[in-house]
């Protein structure tokens, strides 16, 4: 087996508190413990293989003994540095087995998806435990005191039920339907009520367009959305019910109407011009893909850190002190923020945004947009999670691939989401998870669409959305909903997908997924395995998804079938005491999806798609388990 085998009976680790100790500290002695079950082999002997200042050593692994089918082996390793990657190395029989957090493999393996500890600050519990709802204030809501605000000279004024929205037209990014912060306020109800407890509005400066990521200064609400004010009585009225708000803060650009820039461009030797990437005649700029109103910022410039990071009144400093009280920021473009041909600061950019967001709230979220593998820029010492799409959001619309004629499909030149089976699922989102550490995997953002994607209604199969949404609460990472994809509204692309929400006409809402919505955010909170529970594949195959989120109280199974689909789970695969209690029946369901013992395992049967989750026992550890040394514990 040259391949990864991510599903099955197969020897387990993945990092969680079963295994590994959560927030040790550098020069710490930690334990770290592997499972390896009965039914796949005899393990002989197993090492933990672990790197020290680039330099990998093996140690022996002590065999604890045995609980529920499955062998336990740990061993101790010194955290050295500030990310300590290992994996294991199982000898079965005649064979030899790496365990990494990719898979199992019958090889030799990079060290690219080494298991990977960290010593950095946590995110804060809120951000791992909470639940994220996107708003993009132009569509979500319009307050009574937007009718009486002129319409800029760049809009093009739209009706909020009548005006259709343009997905690829010279007027997409000008349509101006009116949305307000005075609007979101009105509807946090709403948000609480389908169990969000996180607001993520996109960019709040004034800008030329109706995304307003060409800030027009940093400075200042845009009047449009109700100005200061607005933006102090939503967070006070978000605070007050236990919400929390951040804001979207662009580091790699700014509008070309920016104060900063216009001066740059008028005068060569100002202190501004160096903010930007001119050519030596200063008739030329550098731009963010080529676009004239979107300058790009240049990090290599003191002043600029100073103007944008450090400073008391600047953008990443004042919007996080009060009286506005933002609970972080959401850094667009994080992957490209920094990073010129042969220039990259885009590690230094990001500790010096970290280290400014920390010393002013040490309990702010600090997340950064990478669409593509982002796992290289995201250790956890800075950016707390990923906005990204690579591991989950892609991989989950091949998965669930409908018959739309054309669907943006991430700015691939494909026409849509390719076809994949289950299998391919899993081993894509293992390829593109296994280098980010536990605590980051917990901390990145799982979304099925957002704004700058088509929707997963229109993308997926005829009640996908309600597949997706099952495991992207059960996954770990944060969810995200955006704003409409409670109404199951559609769109083919980013900019088609940012559809007025259908508050005052029903006709416009597709389907009706409320109900569901806040019952995956209540099943979540209740769920301690859910927010920090390990993930353990039991099957992954052609039209089923199946696995188990565990702790050592309690565990949670998750079957989500696209089609009519019959699974059988081996004997070991789950525990006596948890085929037991998947006769108490799910705990959420959707569709038709059955569990029941059968002669050999357990049967699930799906009769068309369908998901269900099902609360049962937590993992058992052998009575030989012994305390861990020092700080750390796995108990």
């Amino acid at each position: 087996m040259s391949g990864a085998a991510p599903a099955g009976l197969l020897p387990h680790h993945d990092g969680s508190a079963l295994h590994a100790p959560q927030q040790p500290a550098l020069g710490d002695q930690v334990r770290l413990r592997v499972r390896v079950p009965a039914g796949w082999a005899r393990a002989s002997r197993v090492w933990l293989r672990s790197v020290h200042d680039g330099e990998p050593r093996y140690t022996d692994c002590l065999a604890l003994g045995e609980a529920d089918g499955w062998a336990w082996w740990e061993a101790d390793m010194p955290v050295t540095n500030p990310v300590a990657r290992y994996r294991f190395l199982i000898e079965a029989g005649q064979r030899y087995w790496h365990l990494n957090a990719q898979g199992l493999f019958s090889r030799d393996v990079s060290d690219y998806a080494d298991f990977r500890l960290t010593t950095f600050q946590t995110a804060p519990e809120w951000l791992r435990r909470g639940t994220l709802y996107q708003v993009f204030p132009d569509r979500f809501a319009r307050s009574a005191l937007a009718a009486g605000r002129p319409v800029p000279d760049w809009a093009v004024p739209c009706e909020w039920d009548t005006t259709e929205v343009q997905g690829a037209a010279a007027e997409t990014p000008y349509q101006y339907y009116g949305g307000d912060l005075n609007g979101v306020t009105e509807r946090l109800d709403h948000i609480q009520a389908l169990g969000a407890d996180i607001i993520y509005l996109t960019p709040f400066f004034p800008a030329r367009s109706n995304h307003r990521y060409d800030a027009a200064t940093f400075a200042a609400v845009d009047p449009l959305l109700g100005g200061d004010e607005a933006l102090i009585e939503l967070v006070e009225a978000a605070h007050a019910r236990g919400l929390k708000v951040m804001g979207d803060l662009t580091a790699n650009h700014s509008g070309d109407a920016h104060e900063w820039f216009r001066t740059a461009l008028a005068e060569p030797g100002s202190e501004e011009a160096g903010y930007y990437y001119f050519s030596r005649d200063h008739t030329a700029y550098e731009a963010w893909y080529g676009i004239a109103s979107l300058p790009k910022l240049n990090w290599s410039s003191p002043a600029l850190r100073r103007k944008f990071v450090l400073d008391d009144d600047s953008p990443v400093a004042r919007w996080l002190r009060p009286p506005f009280n933002l609970d972080g920021w959401r850094i667009d473009v994080g992957n490209m923020t920094g990073r010129l041909g042969t220039t990259d600061l885009n590690q230094d950019v990001a500790r010096l945004i970290a280290d400014r967001v920390r010393s002013i709230n040490p309990d702010a979220a600090l997340l950064a947009e990478a669409t593509n593998d982002a796992a290289p820029d995201f250790s956890g010492e800075h950016w707390h999670g990923a906005m990204t799409y690579s591991n989950f959001t892609r991989p989950l619309w091949a998965w669930l691939a409908g018959d739309a004629g054309h669907v943006n499909f991430f700015g691939t030149p494909l026409p849509g989401p390719h076809r994949i089976g289950a299998e391919e699922f899993l081993a894509t989102h293992q390829d593109l998870a296994a280098a980010f550490s536990w605590d980051v995997r917990q901390q990145n953002m799982n979304a099925l669409n957002s704004h700058d994607t088509a929707r997963a209604a229109t993308a997926m199969i005829d009640g996908g959305q309600t597949l997706g949404a099952v495991l992207m609460f059960t996954f770990p990472g944060v969810p995200v909903m955006f704003a409409g994809d409670e109404f199951g509204l559609e769109g083919d692309n980013g900019e088609y997908s940012r559809t007025p929400m259908p508050w005052n006409d029903p006709g416009r809402i597709r389907t009706d997924l409320r109900g569901l919505y806040a019952d995956l955010t209540g099943l979540r909170r209740s769920q301690p395995a859910l927010t920090g529970g390990g993930i353990r594949w039991l099957h992954a195959a052609g039209d089923a998804l199946v696995f188990v989120r565990e702790t050592a109280d309690t565990a949670v199974l998750v079957v989500v079938a696209r089609a009519a689909a019959e699974v059988l789970l081996a004997p070991g695969l789950l525990s006596a005491g948890q085929a037991a209690g998947l006769a108490d029946g799910p705990a959420l369901a959707t569709g038709q999806l059955s569990a029941a013992p059968a002669a050999d395992g357990t049967a699930l049967r799906a009769a068309g798609p369908a998901a269900a989750v099902w609360v049962l026992p937590g993992a058992a550890l052998p009575e030989s388990v012994r305390p861990a040394r020092g700080r750390t514990s796995l108990d």
